[in-house]
């Protein structure tokens, strides 16, 4: 029984160790071009999720961190927040619910009373996060 069992023990770790290691076969060329991607698909899956892209002034000329989320470049976040304070009047910042909801074409954002976080998202789930400092 041993002299049979030792080959086919050695014949299933040759077939396991066959599988690993190995080069993987190479990917046929294609002869056909890529389809070109958008731009503007382009450059929103240019930043990984939470990634710091600077600050911006917000309300009462305070410092606040940009973080952008998802599918959203940093230029872009960036200049959604600037449009969001800017777009804020006085008594949407002074709100004793807290500024927003401010809709900025595709995006929403806003936060609550007394929180020192803005946050603002699209229905596509791509979020941008502002954290006054």
């Amino acid at each position: 029984m041993k002299t049979l069992a030792y080959p086919l023990l050695l014949v299933a770790a040759a077939a396991v160790l066959a599988g690993c290691g190995g080069d993987p076969a190479p990917a046929a060329p294609s002869s056909a071009e890529p389809a070109p991607v958008p731009a503007a698909a382009a450059a929103a899956g240019s930043t990984a999720p939470g990634v710091p892209c600077g600050d911006v002034t917000g309300t009462g000329g305070v410092k606040t961190a940009v973080i952008a989320h998802g599918q959203v470049d940093c230029a872009a976040a960036t200049k959604l927040l600037k449009d969001y304070f800017a777009k804020l009047t006085p008594a949407e910042a002074a709100s004793a619910d807290g500024p927003g909801p401010v809709v900025l074409d595709e995006w929403t954002c806003g936060s609550g009373a007394n929180d020192p976080v803005t946050a603002c998202s699209t229905e596509d789930g791509r979020q941008v996060e502002g954290t006054r400092a």
